[in-house]
């Protein structure tokens, strides 16, 4: 395919998956469950943090942390006593265990409290209509707080060399604004075109075999060259192509 009908081709596969039935079988299902600001922003974060593994466990546990939490996330976050988080030390998602937990609240209460709230920390930070730096100043904001340093690798930084799929997942859900009601779009001061796709293994291999990506490894390398071809397809709205790209690898195994 030349440039123009790889574009036509992506564009179809977004119209296909970026539509209200993906939410059914997407962690973006538990923020969709909620309708105030706050409250989708800690269920969105807390769900694309543990967003790696088998679907529905991801899916399952969420829930599960929506359920500890008295499925009012921003109301436990800003008011909960050190008892309340009791009920959340025997919380597993793989690596991450409850004393993860317990510092992402404790984090998220000081984000709130004293840096105006988690799109503020992000917004900070843009530059050069790219949010990698905002991330990476974001993640030494949230361990402001005390905690263990093992839970740090649950925070992924791309100016060390991570990709940052699950952050980059978030900020699509929080900032992109599409007709169908899948993103959220809730994040007015950050522009579609500063976000970059969450790369996996899913999207990086499907990537690969349309030949916008060459770098083997899917790192922040990768992730800046496959931006750049996808800004070069649409630089208003680049993210758009995830839709495309995690439709090919996961549901037709492209």
């Amino acid at each position: 395919m030349d440039a123009a009908e790889l574009k036509a081709f992506l564009d179809e596969k977004v119209l296909l998956y970026n539509k209200p039935d993906f939410i059914d079988s997407d962690p973006i299902q538990i923020p969709h469950s909620f309708t105030q600001k706050e409250d989708i922003e800690i269920a969105g974060f807390l769900a694309a943090t543990i967003a790696w593994g088998n679907r529905k466990m991801i899916i399952s546990n969420a829930r599960r942390m929506m359920d500890l939490m008295g499925n009012s996330p921003y109301d436990f976050v800003m008011g909960h006593s050190s008892h309340h988080l009791e009920s959340l030390n025997g919380f597993v998602h793989r690596t991450f265990n409850g004393a993860d937990l317990c510092t992402f609240i404790a984090a998220l209460r000081n984000i709130y409290t004293n840096h105006g709230g988690l799109e503020a920390v992000f917004r900070k930070n843009l530059n050069d209509n790219s949010l990698q730096k905002s991330i990476s100043e974001f993640k030494k904001v949230f361990f402001e707080v005390e905690h263990q340093s093992r839970t740090q690798k649950h925070v992924s930084d791309p100016l060390s060399g991570s990709a940052a799929k699950r952050i980059n997942m978030y900020l699509r859900w929080m900032v992109r604004q599409d007709k169908t009601g899948v993103d959220f779009g809730i994040w007015k001061s950050i522009p579609a075109s500063a976000l970059s796709c969450p790369l996996d293994v899913h999207s990086g291999n499907v990537a690969r075999k349309l030949g916008i990506l060459t770098r083997k490894q899917n790192d922040a390398k990768a992730l800046s060259e496959l931006d750049t071809q996808l800004r070069l397809m649409d630089a208003a709205d680049p993210v758009k192509y995830d839709f495309a790209l995690f439709g090919l690898g996961v549901f037709e195994k492209f």
